[in-house]
């Protein structure tokens, strides 16, 4: 006898429908599944029997034949449990409904027919709308996470006698609701705020010109000097998440398998912070069926590297390409998936190994020649990539005991918020929505400078030797500033301060 159900998959981001064929017929008891399935799914043959036998159902002992369209599609993961136990049942008439068409099933069992959760569960719910599938079955963990799609009634369930109830209409259940403005206002609250940060103004206000203009920014000096205090506060001052940002970043968290139990919509910018010894694999993704990396988990949020010249060189340098183009594109010999990595680098580092170079109060112990080998593990072509550079002196001891307390990030993201919003009017049509991404030809269009200012930038590049790349930066920065300032023309004064921005060209990499 045969019986169909339908499942899903989850292939880079986004998802596909899976036809879940079950053929009982006579013989010893073999069960055997096809269409290219990986060691998890072969192992679900064990799982379903238990599962089916604890809750007092009938398992076949016949011929079991379980097929996963399509064929030619490498199929991963547990979440296929439910749909092939469901086929089973179908085949022995537990199942009162012999079409489950419009139905998708979804969930791990374990051995006594409870339902655990599986990844990708939005992706899942966004491609059964797409498909014309109006009701998702899967466990109760992933219900708020997958009810976020509007036009898809989704059943968060807890085991499969719960299933079969649903299915039988022996009892009633009520899909699960979620307010998705609710959602995303009660996300954004963060338990850390820029007022806890004593002195440092300098670097705040880079900070702030940063996330104005979705500025990559590297931070340098001594230990304990607030660097990664002040890059973890960053997200508060970000514009607040779109509905759209909300749920490409929820689907990259779910299909990486990060995203909180039960959690639905993302409310707030994601802060990732790797250790240095992370691989290039780790950071950029990979694997044999490619996963996203730390780049793709930060997208739409901030990628924190604490440490920077401790990470390895390669590690480093496959950071190019995502800074550049906001994407990551992984080659494997039978697919290439590409992973939306649109983020904001922060990075941190000392001045040298010991980390008191220039520091006024405790002396370096570290040569010339150590330290320029120190900073020189940032190669050019990455340096070029960040926007702002800036030297961060230890907080003087009258700063760090003062009562009064810096600005609320709540007043800088106002501020922020401001500033995007002139970009975003300024760059309608254009496909990008901040400073940072401006190719040279919009750097041309829209950032004309006056015949003092041209004679400023000139002689900054002549002295301090800067890349082409480097006046650009120099460029995008200024006209950040200058909308922070609401003018609608770049002033010196906005490329003196751009300018300075540029620390490791000035003091240490020169």
């Amino acid at each position: 006898m045969l019986f169909k159900s339908f499942s899903a998959a989850v292939y880079g981001i986004d998802a596909y429908l899976v036809e879940v064929e079950v053929d009982v017929s006579a013989g010893k008891g073999d069960f055997m599944t096809v269409g290219l399935p990986d060691a998890a799914v072969r192992e679900s043959r064990e799982r379903i029997k238990s599962a089916i036998k604890n809750c007092g159902l009938d398992f076949p002992f016949q011929n079991i034949t379980v097929n996963l369209a399509p064929a030619d599609v490498k199929k991963e993961g547990s979440g296929f449990d439910l749909a092939i136990a469901l086929g089973i049942l179908g085949t022995t008439g537990a199942l009162l409904k012999p079409d489950l068409k419009h139905h998708l099933f979804l969930g791990e069992l374990s051995l006594d027919g409870g339902l655990r959760p599986i990844k990708g569960a939005l992706s899942i719910a966004a491609m059964a709308r797409q498909k014309g599938i109006r009701k998702v079955v899967l466990p109760v963990e992933n219900a708020p996470e997958a009810a976020v799609v509007q036009g898809v009634d989704v059943y968060g369930l807890r085991s499969l006698p719960e299933v079969l109830d649903y299915i039988n209409e022996t009892r009633e259940f009520s899909p699960t609701r979620v307010n998705v403005q609710e959602t995303l206002t009660q996300g954004g609250q963060y338990a850390v705020d820029f007022r806890d940060v004593k002195g440092q103004l300098h670097a705040k206000r880079a900070i702030e010109v940063a996330t104005a203009g979705g500025h990559n920014i590297l931070m340098i000096g001594p230990p304990g000097a607030g660097k990664t205090m002040l890059a973890k506060r960053i997200p508060t001052i970000l514009p607040p998440l779109t509905f759209e940002e909300a749920i490409q970043t929820t689907k990259i968290h779910s299909v990486a398998g990060v995203l909180d139990s039960g959690a639905g919509l993302l409310g707030i910018r994601p802060f990732r912070s790797p250790h240095h010894t992370i691989s290039d694999a780790g950071l950029i993704g990979g694997g044999a069926m490619p996963r996203p990396g730390e780049v793709s988990l930060a997208h739409n949020g901030l990628l924190f590297l604490d440490e920077l010249p401790e990470f390895q060189r390669n590690v480093l340098e496959v950071l190019r390409q995502p800074l550049e183009d906001g994407t990551v594109t992984i080659a494997r010999a039978s697919m290439s998936l590409t992973f939306p990595a649109r983020f904001m680098l922060a990075a941190a580092m000392n001045p040298c190994p010991c980390g008191f170079f220039n520091d006024p109060s405790r002396q370096c112990t570290c040569t010339p020649p150590l330290i320029q080998r120190y900073v020189s593990k940032i190669s050019g072509p990455l340096l070029d990539r960040i926007d702002i550079h800036i030297d961060m002196p230890a907080v003087k001891y009258r700063e760090l005991r003062t009562d009064s307390g810096g600005e609320a990030s709540e007043a800088i993201r106002e501020r922020v918020v401001r500033a995007r919003q002139h970009q975003l009017e300024r760059y309608q049509g254009e496909k990008i929505y901040c400073n940072a991404q401006m190719s040279p030809r919009q750097i041309r269009r829209y950032c004309p400078i006056s015949a003092e200012s041209e004679q400023l930038l000139e002689s900054a590049v002549n002295r301090l030797g800067l890349s082409a790349r480097a006046h650009d930066r120099i460029l995008k920065v200024a006209r950040t500033i200058a909308d922070l300032d609401a003018m609608q023309d770049i002033g010196s004064s906005h490329i003196s301060e751009a300018i300075q921005y540029r620390s490791l060209d000035r003091n240490y990499w020169a």
